[in-house]
């Protein structure tokens, strides 16, 4: 089963940035779904962005403007630039994809801003 794994992660100060990256097993082929979400602690998992085969990209109103998902298939990853952080953005980060009837999940990427 493909796998997919996350780096990127880490402790940022207000109004910093990070890039977040998903790398994939092998390369995603045909329509699929590409994504990020979110967990911060007593919170749900919630969607922040995603990409789609069509290049087609929508994102949460809480990072548009923000954030940038992007992918580079050469590498079977996909990106997340995030920019102007806040400690709002403090969360676990997964990446996701969707093929198919498969949905695959990354091991999850902390970040943490601060002050």
């Amino acid at each position: 089963q493909v796998h997919l794994v996350e780096s990127g992660g880490g402790l940022v100060q207000t109004g910093g940035s990070l890039r977040l990256s998903c790398v994939a097993s092998t390369t995603i082929l045909g329509e699929y779904i590409k994504g990020w979400y979110r967990q911060a602690p007593g919170k749900q998992r919630e969607l922040v962005a995603t990409i789609t085969n069509t290049k087609s990209t929508n994102y949460s109103d809480s990072v548009k403007g923000r954030f940038t998902i992007y992918e580079d298939n050469s590498k079977s990853a996909v990106y997340l630039q995030m920019n102007s952080l806040t400690a709002e953005d403090t969360a676990t980060y997964y990446c996701y994809c969707k093929l198919g009837p498969y949905d695959l999940w990354g091991q999850g990427t902390q970040v943490t801003v601060s002050s």
